[in-house]
Parts: C-alpha cells; sequence; structure tokens
C-alpha cells in the first residue's frame, strides 16, 4: 500500500509529524518566509518536505566499501544489451567521453563520445537517418530551451507546482537513497544536471550517471560544470540516451533519480520497467512529478483529455498517488511511498533484494 513517509529513515528530514490518516496529517512544526508566502497554512502530510533539516552526519558522507561499485562494466549496447569494451582501461568520467570509442562485442556496433558525453542512442553514429521524438521530448532538444532551463524554467515549479526547491529536495532525495549511499546512481532525464552535480559533489555515491536524450541539455551541463572550481570531474559521466532504451547492463545500476521528468515520458511505464531492469537487487527509484487531483478528478472530461494530450504531445498526466503506485507495482517495484505539497509528490520503490 502506499504511504505517506512520517518516520523511518527519513525521520531526520521530514522531522516530527502525526499520522491522522493514510493520506493526510497536518505538520507542526517552524515553517520558512517562503513557505508562509508561496504554500499557505493548508499542508498536505508530505509538505514536511520543507522542515529545516540538519546536516548530513559524517555517517551518510562515508562511502560504505561494501556498497562501492565499480565505474567499469556498467555500459551496456542499447540495440542488445551486451556490454560495451573500450581501447584500453575506461574508467567513466566528464573527461573521459572525448575521443572514446566503445563497441558491442554482440552486434560490433561502435559508440564515439564527443567532446561533452557519450552518444548511446540506438541512432547513434548514423549520417542520414534520423529520428523524430514526440513533442515533450523534442522541446528540450531546442537551445533557447535548454539554455533556459535552470535560468528560470525549473524554479517556476515552485510558484505554481509546489516544488520545494533543490536544495530541500535534495535532502528529501538522501532520505529515500540511504540504503544505497555509496553505490553508483543514475540521474534520468537529468536536464541541465542540476541534480546531477549536486549528487557529484555530495562524494556520497561512487560514480554519477547524468543521463538525457537532449545533447544540448548535456552541453548546458558541461558548461555549468566547466564554470566551477574544483568540480569532482571523476564522479560524474554524461550519457546521451533514451530513457525506453537504457544503455546499461541489467542490474547494474544502484540508484535511479527523475527529477520532474515522469510526465515527460511518452511511455512511462516503459521507462520505469527500464528502470527495474537497470537496477540492482534493493535499487531505489526515485523520481518527483506533478499530479492533478483534488477539483480536477472531478471534471467528467479530464481523462479522455489526458488520453488525446499524451497521444499529441508525448506527455502525461497523473491523477493521483495510486496510479503512481501501479505503474511502480506492474514494472516489478515494491514498497512504494511518497511525500506531497499541492501539486509537487516525490514517489520512491524499490527492486526487491
Amino acid at each position: 500500500m502506499a504511504s505517506a513517509v512520517c518516520g523511518g529513515s527519513l525521520a531526520s528530514v521530514l522531522g516530527p509529524c502525526q499520522l491522522r490518516s493514510p493520506r493526510r496529517f497536518p505538520l507542526k512544526s517552524r515553517r520558512t518566509s517562503f513557505e508562509r508566502r508561496f504554500l499557505g497554512q493548508k499542508v498536505r502530510a508530505s509538505s514536511s518536505a520543507f522542515v529545516e533539516t540538519k546536516q548530513p552526519s559524517p555517517l551518510e558522507s562515508t562511502v560504505d566499501k561494501e556498497k562501492l561499485s565499480s565505474k567499469q562494466g556498467v555500459l551496456a549496447c542499447p540495440i542488445c544489451y551486451e556490454p560495451l569494451t573500450s581501447r584500453g582501461d575506461l574508467v567513466l568520467s566528464v573527461d573521459s567521453a572525448s575521443g572514446s570509442t566503445l563497441q558491442c562485442g554482440t552486434c560490433k556496433k561502435t559508440y564515439v563520445g564527443n567532446e561533452t558525453h557519450f552518444d548511446l542512442t540506438a541512432t547513434s553514429g548514423t549520417e542520414e537517418y534520423g529520428e523524430s521524438m514526440a513533442f515533450s521530448a523534442e522541446l528540450f532538444r531546442i537551445p533557447l530551451i535548454s539554455y533556459l532551463y535552470e535560468r528560470g524554467w525549473r524554479q517556476s515549479f515552485s510558484f505554481w507546482g509546489g516544488f520545494p526547491g533543490p536544495e530541500k529536495e535534495f535532502e528529501l532525495i538522501k532520505g529515500f537513497l540511504k540504503s544505497v549511499l555509496g553505490g553508483n546512481i543514475l540521474d534520468a532525464s537529468c536536464g541541465s544536471g542540476l541534480f546531477s552535480r549536486l549528487f557529484a559533489k555530495s562524494g556520497l555515491f561512487s560514480l554519477v550517471i547524468a543521463l538525457d536524450y537532449s545533447e544540448n541539455m548535456l552541453e548546458q551541463c558541461y558548461e555549468f560544470i566547466q564554470g566551477e572550481d574544483n568540480f569532482p570531474k571523476e564522479k560524474l559521466a554524461l550519457v546521451r540516451a533514451d530513457i525506453s532504451r537504457l544503455p546499461f547492463a541489467s542490474s547494474s545500476i544502484d540508484a535511479v533519480h527523475a527529477g520532474a521528468a515522469l510526465h515527460c515520458w511518452p511511455s512511462p511505464s516503459t521507462a520505469v520497467a527500464e528502470i527495474s531492469r537497470v537496477l540492482r537487487p534493493g535499487g531505489v527509484f526515485v523520481a518527483t512529478t506533478f499530479l492533478l487531483d483534488g477539483p480536477f478528478r472531478l471534471f467528467p472530461l479530464l481523462r479522455p483529455l489526458r488520453q488525446n494530450i499524451t497521444q499529441i504531445s508525448g506527455s502525461h498526466i497523473f491523477l493521483s498517488e495510486g496510479e503512481l503506485e501501479d505503474l511502480c507495482r506492474t514494472c516489478g517495484l515494491i514498497g512504494f511511498k511518497f511525500v506531497r505539497n499541492e501539486r509537487f509528490v516525490m514517489i520512491s520503490a524499490s527492486k526487491p533484494s
């Protein structure tokens, strides 16, 4: 059953809370001026996401050697899912993409890295053939949109969607990922790498893979990295790939994060099934998206209208936490949890051990 998180591993992040129903309970804690101004006084159970949090303890910052994942042997051919080999010993990082050559031992297809990222799409290397993706995917390939994403676009989610902001979002994410700290993490549909960079700088993961279909988003991420002093480039790799055809070996990833991305995927079930495939047993999936529920659910034409919107734009509208729980369960993930504020929802589920 779905459950709003109010204890356990998230206690230090969410703070004390009082359970009154399976879905909603009031928060008794000091709110920030941001919350009072933009979120009002009626906050759902999961709005405990906005409680002031403590700094991570030394234990949280220590990499568990037993969970330490190798930086090699993770990449796989997106066509046949067989391991990719390279000339020499390739250690994934921001700087190792340029000039690198990877080859599938089965289908013999070759993938070549460019200055900013590894291109591991199925159509990588083609000269004349190309495919158009759904509008929701092609939109973020536009250079202007990629440029604006972290310069106002993403920040607007706090005003109209109830998103808590990157710092507090990151605290929540860490709470869900405590069981896999020290492993590797895939930041799926990473955009310009807002959270990818936070993961890398936190030191909590052995390797961070920032993945997006938009080459312009990945170029923006690369520029942000180049502009930071002492950025741990050896902890981060940029990969262009299709979310429905992930270029990773089965059971090779410890954690997958997808920030504000679920609704942009043309087929969420295909994407989450792929995520389930690449997760190791016990691996954790964390994602954020928007929900249109409450009075929206009473609108009689919303469901058929949602189907038309999905067909035209390639994006998806979720109406309840139950839909997201069903999505995870049908793709083989268990232990569904969520936190909620207004339209914002963060979900978590794991692959059975």
